[in-house]
């Protein structure tokens, strides 16, 4: 896989790695083990006023400024710190951008803005990005606002992969910003013959050294691909257990030593775990901080996830057109290919990939990045659960962690 491109100068460099190793990941879906039944709760039980909510008046033609709520480091940095991408924007269009990185945690911030969005409040962000499954519960809820298509004429540039999400038909509320897969990785040198499936990560010599996500989705979901589920299908609470009995079993047998959020990635940098269900973007990291290719990330036989970051527009915000300009400013594919190049996750614009081969040959080959048809046809999207299963299903996995 292609290095992350990093700055040159050994300190910025060194700082750039320990600040995206101790980010909070945008995928996770507990705060951690210990709180995140709380937090599981309180969360997935909130609900609106039972009325009809509706959107802020767009005053976008006289308020020439957009707040947008982010993930850190998830937009191209200069080593000052500055957003180039997001400049050009301004300068492009006159819209001042107030650039923002709120979110360190999908239900987290969640929690900080419900009673506002419940109200149909502005919460100060004109559009925001959050992870597919919650996205899906805002929707359900009322709390974000129908795109102007018009506005957005470079949504031709969608992959048309990503066109038409059960959450969302038609795309009318959100359109996608980054996505990424979970697959399984090893350090080589300790384990030199590699894996091919979940199930290798039962291997007897891997016993107490393996690590596994406190993110459902990802861990269960390539579980249950193991088991030959088509997760993005018909599938209920049958299937779920039996996944669930097999990640019951390797806890409680040791053969799993941790299952946590992004700081899985330290326990496979000293060694701790030597194999790991991971994050792609995570592997790049770690290889780039080794400054070699120490650890190898891969997608099962049986496939891997795949999950995406979305941008939406909140019920209260009174910029709408000024935040659907944004989103279509970053469906050019040569900002997308900008972007990418330094995220380095998969980016949803058709057109970026040949982009970046002006960037760097070698990041437009990254199938982790630019994939290819048949690299996507082994990731499979997690289905969207309703309220009920997403209360069953995460406090059953909790109770796991808390056990872990």
């Amino acid at each position: 896989m292609a290095a992350r491109n990093l700055p040159e100068d050994p300190l910025i460099r060194r700082l750039v790695i320990e600040a995206r190793r101790a980010q909070l990941s945008r995928r996770a879906l507990l705060t951690g083990v210990g709180g995140g039944a709380a937090a599981l709760s309180l969360t997935a039980c909130a609900g609106g006023t039972g009325t009809e909510l509706k959107p802020a008046e767009d005053k976008s033609a006289s308020d020439k400024t957009v707040n947008w709520v982010n993930w850190p480091l998830y937009l191209d940095e200069d080593e000052s710190g500055n957003h180039p991408t997001l400049q050009q924007f301004e300068d492009e269009t006159g819209i001042k951008v107030n650039y923002s990185v709120d979110v360190d945690d999908n239900n987290i911030y969640y929690g900080k803005v419900k009673d506002q969005l419940a109200l149909g409040q502005d919460i100060k962000a004109d559009t925001v990005v959050l992870t597919e499954w919650m996205v899906s519960r805002w929707i359900r809820l009322g709390y974000t606002q129908e795109l102007n298509h018009d506005n957005i004429p470079n949504m031709k540039n969608l992959n048309p992969a990503l066109a038409d999400p059960d959450y969302d038909p038609g795309r009318k509320r959100t359109m996608p910003w980054q996505g990424g897969f979970a697959g399984i990785c090893w350090n080589k040198e300790k384990v030199p013959n590699g894996l091919r499936s979940v199930s290798d990560l039962w291997n007897p010599e891997l016993k107490g050294r393996v690590g596994v996500l406190s993110e459902m989705r990802d861990t269960m979901g390539l579980l249950m691909l193991e088991q030959g589920v088509d997760i993005s299908g018909d599938w209920g609470a049958e299937e779920f257990g039996k996944a669930l009995d097999v990640l019951r079993e390797q806890v409680s047998s040791g053969q799993i030593r941790n299952v946590k959020g992004n700081s899985y990635s330290e326990d496979l940098a000293n060694e701790d775990t030597l194999a790991a269900i991971c994050w792609s973007g995570d592997i790049t990291i770690l290889n780039a901080e080794a400054g070699e290719e120490k650890w190898e990330f891969a997608i099962p036989d049986a496939g891997c996830t795949l999950w995406n970051d979305l941008f939406l527009v909140p019920i209260g915000s009174p910029r709408k057109t000024n935040a659907e300009k944004l989103i279509n400013f970053y469906y050019e594919p040569e900002i997308a290919a900008e972007v990418a190049a330094w995220v380095n996750y998969i980016s949803p614009v058709v057109g970026a990939r040949e982009a970046a081969v002006a960037i760097d040959p070698a990041l437009a080959e990254n199938q982790l990045i630019f994939p290819s048809d048949e690299t996507l046809a082994k990731a499979h999207t997690f289905r969207t659960l309703d309220s009920g299963e997403e209360q069953e299903f995460g406090a059953e996995f909790q109770s796991i962690l808390l056990g872990a």
